[in-house]
């Protein structure tokens, strides 16, 4: 990396979910195996995240295709809220990760892997101000890439809208509580107050701290009878099945 570009590699420091791989050179092309980031996105029942749903149910062993894409959701969000809150945290900076430009792989197993061309485009652009950050967050991240992936979702799987706003923003807390004493005390938390206070994250919870309580359940009680229910979930026992 030059002092002109972003060091993303500082990212990899706080777990595998901040990591972003990313061109040395502007010649550089993607790893073997990267897929442009918008055929993620894409629709119809042949689209990478229709069969995706499909072989997440089958792991889970379950026969419900919400429940596997939900649960596949709330992972990828998890992905694209690490990366950019952690960015925007600790370098100051947002990656765009715009669907022609960013690069995608999906790996057998753990998260995906991102890689972003070494040429900083103006949503790349470092930002000072806690405001301004925050606004470029949700430009980037909530609008460019969240509503295209819950899009894409629900497409493959009739799914609430809610629900999966709910899983964005327990996406956001993850990485708030992942963060943890690499960030500049409040900065983080403060970042993500105000993207839950704006829609169309605003209402899915409470954000207490860095504890958040979701109004919206993932379903992933429903995998199976031990699965339970999450940490930040709005049942505090799994609901009776029926």
């Amino acid at each position: 990396m030059t002092a002109g570009a972003p060091d993303y590699r500082r990212l990899a420091a706080v777990g595998p979910y901040f990591v972003l791989d990313a061109a040395t050179a502007s010649s550089d092309t993607p790893p073997a195996g990267y897929r442009p980031l918008r055929e993620l996105y894409a629709v119809g029942p042949d689209a990478p995240l229709a069969a995706r749903v499909r072989e997440v149910a089958r792991r889970l062993g379950t026969a419900e295709p919400r429940v596997a894409a939900s649960i596949l959701h709330l992972g990828l969000a998890a992905r694209f809220c690490s990366v950019s809150l952690g960015a925007a945290v600790l370098l100051g900076t947002v990656p765009a990760l715009e669907p022609d430009r960013a690069y995608v792989r999906v790996p057998d197993q753990g998260p995906i892997d991102l890689w972003t061309p070494y040429a900083p485009d103006p949503g790349s652009a470092r930002v000072a101000d806690d405001e301004a950050l925050a606004d470029h967050l949700h430009r980037t991240l909530v609008q460019g890439q969240l509503a295209p992936l819950g899009a894409a979702v629900r497409a493959a799987v009739p799914l609430s809208e809610r629900l999966l706003q709910g899983n964005a923003a327990s996406a956001l807390a993850g990485a708030l509580r992942m963060l943890g004493p690499r960030a500049t005390p409040g900065r983080a938390r403060a970042l993500v107050a105000r993207l839950l206070d704006r829609a169309p994250l605003a209402g899915t919870g409470t954000l207490d701290g860095n504890a958040f309580r979701r109004n919206s359940c993932c379903l992933y009680y429903r995998v199976g009878p031990g699965a339970g229910v999450c940490g930040d979930c709005c049942f505090t026992r799994p609901p009776r099945r029926t």
